[in-house]
């Protein structure tokens, strides 16, 4: 969207430790005196940019609830420890994302945050898309990478039962690499898609017994 638009982008992988000042600004001391250093949030504004938070349910709450005035019709960005006040231009954008399902109650999004924007939800590809994505990333033919998502959607059908979270195209690419470089398919798959999506020794005898069914 950035380039499309010719927009800069400042990106912030958001994580337990990000503090308001981290995306703000802070005072640092240099060359004897002590200066002041906008934050990516703050440059974002003031260069009327894009500004993307990915997995934003990892950051504190006390540090995503600046973005409230900011979010909402105010449009402004108050620097308490300059005193400024950043009025975002139209070109000014802000955009969270996190994925879903297996935050418990103290890593979901507030509703007084997630209220203030509008939402797009995202699922897997169309298994013939996902199968292109596949084969272009890796280089494996169209066959392999058809039957690694066959196997993958097989897979996802499990995560309502056994498992926190389902097989991923990352992990397909992943798999597809180790075979183009030469590894058997149950070895490949083992490593690079079963054992990534559970620690449980049992569950991955049983994932292993799905792919099985794929790659005998």
């Amino acid at each position: 969207m950035a380039a499309k638009l010719g927009r800069p982008l400042y990106t912030v992988a958001c994580h337990d430790d990000l503090s308001a000042a981290d995306l703000v600004g802070r005072h640092l001391i240099g060359d004897g005196e002590t200066y002041w250093n906008d934050g990516p949030l703050t440059r974002a504004v003031r260069e009327g940019a894009i500004c993307y938070l990915d997995e934003v349910v990892e950051a504190r709450k006390d540090t995503t609830v600046i973005l409230h005035p900011l979010s909402d019709n105010r449009r402004i960005l108050p620097i308490e420890r300059t005193g400024e006040t950043l009025h975002a231009p139209p070109e000014f954008m802000l955009v969270v994302s996190y994925n879903p399902g297996y935050q418990n109650l103290l890593k979901g999004m507030k509703p007084s945050t997630r209220q203030r924007f509008v939402a797009l939800r995202f699922d897997y590809p169309k298994p013939e898309i996902e199968t292109r994505i596949v084969a272009q990333e890796t280089g494996v033919d169209t066959q392999l990478a058809a039957q690694l998502v066959k196997l993958a959607n097989a897979l996802r059908v499990l995560k309502e039962h056994d498992l926190e979270e389902s097989a991923s195209t990352r992990l397909l690419v992943y798999t597809a690499t180790l075979m183009q470089d030469g590894f058997e398919p149950l070895a490949a798959c083992r490593a690079a898609l079963v054992e990534p999506l559970t620690d449980d020794p049992e569950t991955v005898e049983a994932l292993m017994e799905v792919v099985n069914t794929f790659f005998a």
